[in-house]
């Protein structure tokens, strides 16, 4: 059966396209303009949550500018559908390299999707903090 160009699953397509690229652009533009990015699981230096899409803009941008991260790849752990046609439950690792040859890093997470006509209304993001961490200057 083939994807609606606006269901969540290639509404999740291209979210996992503009995180890999680090575009905050392309990103934002997935949210709708009140959409809602949450970090449940807190860790210094990262916001709760990004209200707006402007908002998802800037932060994004601002924190991939600062980061050594560069992500390689998404590895999909497994796909949930829900009872709920506009909501996704993801686990996945990202992979990839520190800047300056400083080794991997793999950052396990769990993202909720709610989309909405084609756009992120809202997302829940558990990522490992720990692992995170591991990923980021000291």
């Amino acid at each position: 059966m083939p994807v609606s160009a606006t269901s969540p699953r290639a509404v999740l397509a291209r979210y996992r396209a503009a995180m890999l690229a680090m575009d905050a652009d392309a990103l934002a533009e997935l949210y709708a303009p009140d959409g809602v990015h949450e970090f449940p699981f807190r860790f210094p230096g990262f916001p709760a949550r990004y209200e707006g899409r402007d908002a998802v803009r800037a932060g994004y941008g601002a924190a991939w500018a600062a980061s050594p991260a560069r992500p390689a790849e998404v590895e999909e752990v497994a796909l949930h559908l829900t009872d709920d046609p506009e909501v996704l439950v993801v686990e996945q690792v990202v992979r990839g390299e520190l800047a300056g040859g400083r080794g991997a890093f793999a950052v396990p997470g769990l993202l909720v999707l709610r989309v909405r006509d084609g756009l992120l209304v809202h997302v829940r993001d558990y990522m490992d903090g720990l692992a995170v961490s591991g990923a980021r200057p000291s």
